[in-house]
């Protein structure tokens, strides 16, 4: 156990649904999600991914959290690491506090890691929140810090998954896709904008990203509108 969940109120939180109903058809969709990726991989070491979209409210933090549930499920020691600097939701979504977190080891190189990861509640699952919110983001993820501690928490985790910002209204899922071993592009039906779409791809391509896929979200042919499909490149 890294740590004990915070018990207050919460602004924001993601739906957990391979927590709360495993037997769900979207549980079973976000399965299906990590076995297309173990095959998307087959030939390649995976232990870092990057998760983000290309606009607000498509989704990707609740792909991302639920994405490190199934992972864990599947006997991976998952690390879920809310790197939304700026509008972080991982640590209310699973009750944790985010007085420390991320932000915290990249300005004092005093803290130590595992002092900030926490307990998520789910078997093999652990969470580095945050942290409080810093004026400069995205310098501090192209920190050469951000790599140290990159490098070092993967010598304890099998996965390591980062929430990310929206790529187009920042550069930070820029920077962290060009280190990361895959990234994952969440799209929503109704919400995601083509043109916002073309240009997150091209973003991507620019730090040569390994573009693993896409997950599409809410379809509305389909009667579970929170399902998440993944389609390889």
């Amino acid at each position: 156990m890294f740590g004990k969940k915070a018990k207050r109120k919460h602004k924001k939180i993601v739906s957990l649904v391979t927590v709360a109903d495993k037997t769900s058809v979207i549980s079973e969709q976000y399965r299906t999600i990590r076995t297309n990726i173990q095959y998307a991989m087959v030939d390649r070491t995976l232990r870092t991914i990057v998760v983000t979209s290309s606009g607000p409210d498509e989704g990707k933090s609740t792909t991302s959290a639920n994405l490190a549930v199934v992972f864990a499920d599947a006997g991976l020691k998952t690390l879920l690491i809310d790197a939304d600097l700026r509008k972080p939701t991982i640590a209310d979504s699973f009750f944790l506090s985010n007085g420390k977190g991320l932000s915290t080891l990249l300005r004092d190189r005093s803290a130590e890691a595992h002092q900030m990861i926490r307990d998520s509640g789910v078997n093999g699952l652990w969470i580095l929140p945050s942290g409080p919110k810093p004026p400069d983001p995205s310098e501090m993820l192209a920190s050469k810090r951000m790599a140290e501690i990159v490098a070092e928490l993967k010598g304890s985790f099998d996965l390591i998954i980062f929430d990310m910002p929206p790529i187009v209204a920042v550069t930070d899922a820029q920077i962290m896709a060009a280190k990361a071993d895959g990234t994952i592009l969440v799209v929503r039906e109704g919400i995601s904008n083509k043109n916002a779409l073309i240009r997150a791809k091209r973003l991507l391509q620019n730090v040569n990203a390994n573009v693993l896929g896409t997950i599409y979200n809410g379809a509305e042919n389909n009667k579970n509108s929170g399902a998440s499909y993944y389609y390889g490149d």
